[in-house]
C-alpha cells in the first residue's frame, strides 16, 4: 500500500504518466491482488492521459472489487463518465 501511496505523489507532483508507471509494476502484487484501489488508480491516470476507454475497464473493475456501495456507485458513476463523448 505504501508503494501504491507512492505512485500518487508521484502522479501528482509529475504527471499521470509517471505515476501510471509505478502502478503498472505493482499490478501483479500479491499483497494488492483484489485490492479495489489499485485499479480505482490506474482508472485515474488512464483518465487523465486520455485513455478513455481502459479508464472504463480499471474503474469498472475496482467497483466489482469493494464491498462499499457509495464507493461502488462513485466508481461506476467514474466509468459511464469515461464512456461519454
Amino acid at each position: 500500500m505504501v508503494e501504491l501511496n507512492r505512485a500518487v505523489a508521484v502522479g501528482m507532483a509529475i504527471g499521470p504518466a509517471a505515476g501510471l508507471a509505478l502502478v503498472d509494476v505493482l499490478a501483479n502484487a500479491e499483497a494488492l491482488v483484489g485490492y479495489h484501489h489499485l485499479p480505482s488508480v490506474r482508472g485515474d491516470f488512464l483518465a487523465k492521459l486520455g485513455r478513455k476507454d481502459e479508464a472504463r475497464v480499471e474503474f469498472e473493475r475496482a467497483a466489482s472489487l469493494t464491498r462499499n456501495a457509495r464507493e461502488r456507485r462513485l466508481l461506476l458513476d467514474r466509468a459511464a463518465a469515461c464512456a461519454d463523448p
